[in-house]
């Protein structure tokens, strides 16, 4: 029924437009016959009536909506002269008698267009400003003056978007495709997304030139959402200029302002800039275009674009919340599923995706396995098929939230479990109680109440500290196989940066980009940001303390496992390790874990022969070093096409100790050949 009555409004608009434009067009034809009868007495020429301003009033009060060329001439705003130049141009375009009508004025039957000399003859209310470059009518290009000739003989030509216009056909321009698309139809939000739309206009209700809104965080999908339901609720257009798609051509930069500035006050559109993929030169032209621009504009990015010509207002786009997240994923499943509630409670969790990222792995998830989806569809999923369904949706999820990690980190392969972990036992049970906090996080965050008392401190943290070699790395890739978890690595030395606020940029990055997967982050080489708090004596000390703070700060907020890794416990400030959770200190292996470590070290398909692992622990090593050993020693037989034997773990040994700078004493390597 709405569309019914909307499709009537329209239709009675276009009566009504075309109507007033015709009336318009009188008013031209009348003043060319008059311009005519002046010049040329002699010639019987019939003079219109013409309709006054008046009756063109009449018109348009038949309409609740006004007729185009009123909108077009309060928007640009025209005066009377400059609206009939404008009209004298239509009318040469849509009719052939006001065309012959201009070459008979002008005395020449090859002149069947317009030009300033004809206006100023036929029209009233004339001034020569008309036609300026600072005029509405050059300025915005709603006509354009041909080249060669002196201005008043110069042809005139009506802009083809202003025509189409003025007939009352929307579109955007043509010179925009290629540069702008448009963002139509506003999709469903959830509430958290709702709740900013709300907020968004009631910026744009404000009095005076808007300031730039900008829409920060991930998800171009969400933020184009919500972008899209604020100009909708606004009764406004949207579209969207990439910083791929932007003019390389200080020229082409230029017409782009003139032409989007028109196009906004012509279909009443807002503009989206996505800028997130700009190369820095490219951030440095976007900022100079958004400030050109004076219509209502909306960028968005991870980060704020940094505007000196124009206020703005930053929204971070929020995550979505828990319940949202269950919801989106117990609609993707549907009701047979989600009867698991406890894998979906997991899922929510561990990741956290956007509605789009959570749709499309459900989705590719039902493709790929072809049976589990039938199943879904018949309601006869069975428990071997729930669990293999949640391993992939688990995997898949791990996989989308790579896609910005693999670009900041390290990401280390996880295969270790318990059984290659060679620490006591106290230590053991240490990293248990963190994979059992990681699991745990939804029951006693959400379900017992502990999130309530605010976010700071929910994350889970962890200090390994221990000489290299004892076991730190490996630890870490126990938890994340155990967890099915990917572990990535930050080198603290490489992302400290001399230039203030670079550390904490860089740190952001990184746990932004890990909160979509709640990936582990390794921290290694903590002793590059840590270590004992001197005296503040200048501004380098002082700064130093915030960057360690900042660390802290987010490693407390982190929704996932972060872990610092040092070789000096004691290097690190005692307040600093009050805000870890767990401490984990790695001992240097005594004579018995040497032993087992040697025993775990070779793969079983390696052949060895006669290895003595009672005299292999008499080498005063860490677990690394031993590695380092046993692998050397495996192509060293190799190369020889033999076993490993004891010889060659003697060969492999004393590199390995001329590398550490270390004496291979007799004791070490009594009777071992």
């Amino acid at each position: 029924m709405n569309s019914v009555t909307s499709a009537e409004v329209m239709s009675h608009w276009q009566s009504i437009n075309q109507r007033y434009l015709a009336a318009a067009l009188v008013r031209i034809q009348s003043a060319l016959q008059s311009c005519l009868l002046q010049r040329n007495s002699s010639e019987i020429v019939a003079v219109t009536a013409a309709p006054t301003w008046a009756e063109l009033a009449t018109i348009a009060q038949a309409s609740s909506h006004p007729p185009a060329l009123v909108v077009l001439s309060r928007v640009f705003d025209l005066t009377e002269f400059e609206q009939d130049l404008l009209m004298l141009c239509v009318g040469c375009e849509m009719s052939a008698e006001i065309a012959q009508l201009c070459a008979k004025v002008q005395g020449n039957p090859q002149l069947t267009y317009p030009t300033l000399s004809l206006a100023l003859a036929a029209l009233s209310e004339v001034h020569w400003s008309a036609l300026t470059p600072v005029r509405p009518l050059r300025r915005w290009r709603l006509l354009e003056v041909a080249k060669g000739d002196s201005l008043t003989q110069s042809r005139l030509t009506l802009d083809e978007r202003i025509l189409h216009y003025l007939q009352g056909v929307s579109y955007f321009d043509d010179r925009l495709r290629g540069l702008v698309e448009s963002c139509w139809q506003p999709v469903d939000l959830l509430p958290s997304q709702r709740h900013l739309v709300e907020n968004i206009v009631e910026v744009w209700s404000q009095p005076g030139m808007p300031p730039v809104i900008q829409l920060c965080g991930d998800g171009i999908e969400a933020q184009s959402a919500i972008a899209t339901m604020a100009c909708a609720t606004c009764g406004m257009q949207l579209g969207r200029l990439r910083a791929v798609d932007f003019p390389t051509t200080t020229a082409e930069r230029e017409a782009l302002v003139i032409l989007w500035e028109r196009e906004a006050l012509l279909s009443q559109s807002a503009l989206l800039v996505d800028y997130d993929a700009a190369t820095p030169d490219r951030v440095a032209q976007l900022q100079r275009f958004v400030e050109q621009l004076r219509s209502i504009v909306i960028v968005v990015g991870r980060e704020p674009l940094v505007l000196n010509q124009r206020s703005t207002i930053r929204f971070d786009l929020p995550k979505l919340t828990s319940v949202e997240q269950r919801q989106l994923w117990q609609q993707g499943l549907g009701p047979d599923v989600t009867a698991t509630q406890q894998s979906i409670d997991r899922l929510v969790a561990q990741f956290n995706l956007s509605a789009p990222i959570i749709k499309t792995v459900v989705e590719e998830t039902k493709i790929k396995h072809e049976k589990i989806n039938s199943e879904i569809q018949n309601f006869t999923l069975s428990e071997s098929s729930i669990e293999t369904l949640f391993d992939a949706l688990w995997n898949r999820c791990r996989m989308q939230a790579r896609t910005r990690l693999d670009d900041l980190a390290q990401r280390i392969p996880t295969i270790a479990g318990w059984d290659d972990l060679v620490l006591p036992e106290l230590q053991c049970q240490t990293l248990r109680e963190i994979v059992a906090q990681v699991r745990q996080r939804t029951q006693v965050y959400e379900h017992w109440g502990f999130a309530v008392r605010g976010a700071n401190g929910l994350g889970i943290s962890a200090l390994f500290a221990g000489t290299s070699g004892t076991g730190k790395t490996m630890a870490a890739e126990v938890l994340a196989h155990e967890l099915q978890l990917d572990l990535y690595r930050i080198d603290l030395s490489q992302v400290v940066s001399k230039y203030i606020g670079e550390t904490e940029k860089n740190l952001r990055r990184v746990f932004e980009a890990a909160e979509a997967g709640g990936a582990i982050l390794l921290f290694d080489e903590a002793d590059a940001l840590f270590g004992k708090r001197s005296e503040v004596k200048d501004s380098h000390d002082r700064y130093a303390n915030i960057e360690v703070s900042y660390l802290l700060q987010r490693m407390e907020a982190y929704r996932g496992l972060a872990i610092l890794t040092t070789n000096l416990r004691s290097a690190i400030d005692s307040a600093f390790l009050r805000r870890i959770r767990f401490v984990v200190q790695f001992p240097f292996p005594d004579w018995a874990q040497r032993r087992e470590i040697w025993q775990r070290i070779f793969p079983a398909k390696l052949p060895t022969e006669q290895l003595n692992f009672d005299k292999l622990a008499q080498l005063n090593i860490a677990g690394g070093n031993i590695r380092n050993i046993a692998l050397n020693a495996a192509f060293l037989a190799a190369d020889a096409a033999d076993s490993v034997r004891m010889e060659h773990l003697l060969q492999a040994a004393r590199s390995e100790y001329i590398k550490l700078e270390k004496t291979l004493t007799d004791a070490e390597i009594g009777g071992w050949t």
